[in-house]
């Protein structure tokens, strides 16, 4: 197992506090609930392949241990940094070899499998085809894009999401409550734990080492360790805060509410409360980013070049200068006509391929290079749009069982009513009923 590979305390608590059982992993509800099918699959042994798709430290690793623990069977915990196609080809002779004489199959573990090529994943292919091994990969990129189309359609895809505080201040009391933890003394402020579980950001190895660090670090004449000695190690944590809730993210959430419903006071005054409280200004400035796309849209488009402008004018000023970047672009956020159809447009489109898988490209939008392809069909009927835009409007885009599908739907709002009316020309050109 995991844990019989680490010395001792000289591994870092987050690796000394893995959860053991199926009931310690904390945190991952959504696919790890005892009535989730994940479960289930683990309970009843019945998975070949799982790749658990999420941000570092939001217990990918975790899981696997635990699952190996439920399998009763020995594990290969194995890094795409540290091994490559001969040492997987190992892994999986070995494999073969215990089913041969009657033994359970090696549950093999890959951390950043998006780190092998496409051409050693494939190395996977026959063992994951047959169940040779089970096997269980982890990333921190979209596996859409880093992984073979056909290892994961051999896999079942598990997302797990960025821990919430209250997740992290669980994790946190539990190491401080565990002998196998190893730390030195127990006697942490519940003003530090919420501070830790605030700033970590979502990731239980980052609240873990702080952790630590901070018990290890402090005067041993001062009992309870309190915010001062957290301070002393990390000076430029985001110490300031409401213990009665309104933190970190409740003041990012009131900030973004406040831009949605066109309140650029109340915007400015939480991008204060959040500047004063020592929150890290790169954190704002994303925020904005991505409230200028999803609330406001194509109602007004420059909003996104002011918000990308301002983020990239906070990280290369810094504060105190910053501060008035991002006042600016909150308040022309918060000002600005919004649309949230973009958002929504995408949202659709995703639920739309998750339920009807890959469907076939019509054959005109197909790329054709080669003779072969065109002889296939491949760009036949296609309608260039600049030569001929009555038409390329006339052309199918969309794959057949969708071919009636709205995803984007304009609003009458800013410059969004102008793309409407835009596409209501083009719709009616292509109708007879206009000219282009």
């Amino acid at each position: 197992m995991f844990s019989e590979m680490l010395d001792g305390y000289s591994a870092p608590l987050a690796a000394r506090s893995r959860p053991q059982e199926l009931d310690d992993v904390v945190g991952q509800d959504q696919i790890w609930a005892p009535q989730s099918a994940l479960r289930a699959l683990v309970a009843a042994d019945r998975f070949t392949s799982l790749l658990f798709f999420g941000p570092p430290g939001t217990g990918k690793t975790s899981l696997a241990q635990v699952i190996a623990s439920a399998g009763k069977r020995p594990v290969e915990l194995m890094s795409a940094v540290l091994h490559g196609v001969k040492e997987i080809r190992a892994q999986i002779q070995r494999s073969e070899a215990r089913l041969q004489s009657g033994q359970s199959a090696l549950l093999v573990f890959m951390d950043e499998i998006h780190r092998l090529s496409k051409s050693q994943q494939d190395v996977l292919l026959p063992a994951l085809e047959a169940g040779t091994i089970k096997f269980i990969g982890a990333t921190t990129e979209n596996p859409s894009f880093t992984v073979n189309n056909a290892i994961l359609s051999r896999t079942l895809v598990f997302k797990l999401e960025r821990l919430q505080p209250e997740a992290l201040r669980a994790i946190i009391g539990k190491a401080l409550n565990s002998p196998q933890s190893g730390l030195p003394r127990r006697d942490v402020e519940d003003a530090v734990i919420m501070a830790i579980a605030n700033a970590a950001d979502g990731d239980a190895r980052r609240a873990l080492n702080l952790l630590e660090a901070v018990v290890v670090s402090a005067p041993a004449d001062i009992s309870p360790i309190s915010l001062k000695a957290l301070a002393a190690v990390a000076p430029t944590l985001n110490l300031r805060y409401d213990s009665s809730g309104d933190g970190h993210y409740d003041l990012a959430s009131a900030l973004i509410k406040s831009i949605r419903a066109s309140q650029p006071d109340a915007a400015v005054y939480y991008l204060a409360r959040m500047l004063e409280g020592g929150e890290d200004p790169m954190f704002i400035a994303r925020r904005l980013v991505i409230a200028a796309s999803e609330d406001i849209g194509n109602a007004n488009p420059t909003a996104l070049l002011l918000a990308t402008s301002c983020m990239q004018a906070v990280h290369a000023v810094g504060m105190p200068e910053a501060r008035i970047r991002l006042s600016q672009a909150a308040t022309y956020l918060a000002a600005s006509p919004k649309s949230n159809r973009a958002y929504l447009a995408i949202n659709q489109a995703l639920a739309d391929v998750q339920a009807t898988g890959s469907l076939e490209v019509p054959l005109h939008l197909r790329n054709a290079p080669t003779k072969l392809m065109r002889e296939f069909g491949h760009g036949v009927g296609y309608v260039y749009a600049h030569d001929d835009p009555v038409g390329a409007q006339r052309l199918s885009y969309l794959p057949g069982e969708l071919a009636h599908r709205r995803y984007y739907e304009p609003l009458n709002t800013g410059v969004e009513a102008q793309l409407k009316a835009n596409l209501a020309r083009l719709q009616a050109t292509s109708k007879g009923q206009g000219e282009p």
